[in-house]
């Protein structure tokens, strides 16, 4: 019997056994009528014949087909320029010279 969990060989093997105690109930044939022979070969081709047809269980289903993912494609946000409305401007420390050694700092109004 198969230890892969398969119920066609334990039905196979059921069949056979019930095959075979039926035909040995059968009442025992004299010599003379020669079916003892015919019973006897029918019974072992019927658990011959079980046996082989468990032991040759189909292939495996294949595996399940290759199907590549969805893809959902985004179509890009439409960005909008403004145009400036006049210059940018920003204060900046600079430098400003007093005289030969001496300066100091102001903040000047820079636009651009």
């Amino acid at each position: 019997m198969a230890t892969n969990g398969s119920f066609t060989t334990i039905r196979a093997g059921a069949a056979a056994l019930a095959a075979a105690l039926v035909l040995g109930a059968v009442a025992p044939a004299t010599a003379r009528d020669q079916t003892g022979a015919i019973l006897g070969g029918l019974a072992a081709g019927m658990v011959g014949g079980a046996l082989i047809a468990g032991a040759n269980q189909p292939p495996p289903p294949p595996p399940p087909e290759y199907r590549p993912r969805r893809v959902v494609v985004e179509e890009p946000e439409t960005v909008v320029v403004r145009e400036r409305r006049g210059p940018i401007c920003h204060y900046e420390r600079r430098k400003e010279w007093l005289g030969d050694g001496e300066f100091t700092y102001r903040r000047v109004e820079v636009c651009e």
